[in-house]
């Protein structure tokens, strides 16, 4: 243990200068210098007293500094490919936010065509979630009445806003 604390004291300044001129970063300095000195510590009985001790540290404090190094470009090009997704899909995002606003302003524009009774039943059935039964007794007409202009209503919008699978997703999400 003493041997051990003499090489410590001998040799973690040298290693620190010569890791933080590759990592320029103190907590990683001293992250790198504590595991040369752990390695150093776990190896004690393989060391090879008839080779350079320094040359041994060294390398080994230069191995884990090309590691770190790896590990952080790594880390980078993970951080950077991640960002690259998330702009390509906020540019989707946006083209889909544009696009859902025109379909919402041709359904307006449609609401807006039909007779105001048609368009209160509408609005009652599928803004207010009422049931068939409930709008009935609300406005004073059948259940049967409430169920053929909701039946018109649907059938009217949906040959109006005839743009495909976009339009047929939105119908189904909003309408049933």
């Amino acid at each position: 243990m003493a041997a051990f604390d003499a090489i410590y004291k001998k040799y973690s300044g040298r290693l620190y200068g010569f890791v933080f001129r590759y990592v320029k970063g103190e907590a990683d300095t001293e992250e790198i210098v504590q595991e040369v000195f752990v390695k150093i510590w776990q190896n004690r009985n393989n060391i090879n007293i008839y080779s350079s001790f320094e040359s041994f540290l060294f390398t080994i404090a230069h191995n884990a500094t090309v590691n770190l190094l790896k590990k952080r470009a790594t880390e980078l090009k993970y951080v950077e490919h991640v960002k690259s997704l998330q702009h390509i899909n906020t540019s989707y995002e946006l083209a889909d936010e544009i696009h859902f606003n025109e379909l919402l302003d041709k359904y307006q524009n449609l609401l807006n065509e039909l007779s105001p009774r048609q368009k209160e039943i509408f609005q009652l059935s599928r803004e207010e979630g009422l049931s068939h039964k409930e709008i009935a007794e609300k406005l004073g007409i059948s259940a049967n009445t409430v169920k053929n202009h909701l039946v018109t209503t649907l059938s009217f919008l949906k040959e109006r806003l005839d743009n495909g699978l976009i339009v047929s997703g939105l119908f189904i999400s909003l309408f049933l």
